[in-house]
C-alpha cells in the first residue's frame, strides 16, 4: 500500500510539474521564456534583436511599450533600449553583442506601464 501511494503522489507530482510550465514553442526561430502568464520570444537577427510577447498564445500589442535590453558576457556589460515595433515586438539595435554565451536581460514596460523582466540564455 505504501508504494502505491508513493507512485501515486510521484504521477501527481510529475503531472503537476508538466502542467505549470506553459513555454510555447518558438514561431519566429528564437528562444522563448516565461515570466506570469506571458511568454516572450528574443529573435537576434541582423545586428537586431526583437521580443515577440504574446499572452497564453495571443499577441499583445506593444504600441507605448519601451524597456531596457541589457546583455551580459563575461564581466561585459551593455545595455539598448528597447521600443515598440509593429504589433507585439519590442526591438533593439545590439549589433553583434548577443552571441553564444550572452546572457540578455529584458526590462519591459508595458503599454499600461506595468513591469516585467526576462531572463534569456544564448547557447
Amino acid at each position: 500500500m505504501k508504494k502505491l501511494m508513493a507512485l501515486m503522489a510521484f504521477t501527481l507530482a510529475m503531472a503537476g510539474g508538466q502542467a505549470m510550465a506553459h513555454e510555447s514553442p518558438a514561431k519566429h526561430g528564437g528562444i522563448v521564456k516565461s515570466a506570469g502568464d506571458m511568454s516572450f520570444e528574443l529573435v537576434n537577427k541582423d545586428g537586431q534583436t526583437t521580443i515577440y510577447v504574446d499572452d497564453h498564445g495571443k499577441e499583445v500589442a506593444m504600441a507605448g511599450g519601451s524597456g531596457t535590453l541589457t546583455v551580459l558576457k563575461g564581466t561585459e556589460k551593455s545595455e539598448a533600449p528597447l521600443t515598440a515595433g509593429s504589433g507585439n515586438t519590442l526591438v533593439a539595435k545590439t549589433g553583434d553583442k548577443v552571441t553564444a554565451g550572452t546572457k540578455v536581460v529584458a526590462a519591459i514596460v508595458f503599454p499600461d506601464k506595468s513591469t516585467m523582466s526576462v531572463r534569456f540564455s544564448i547557447k
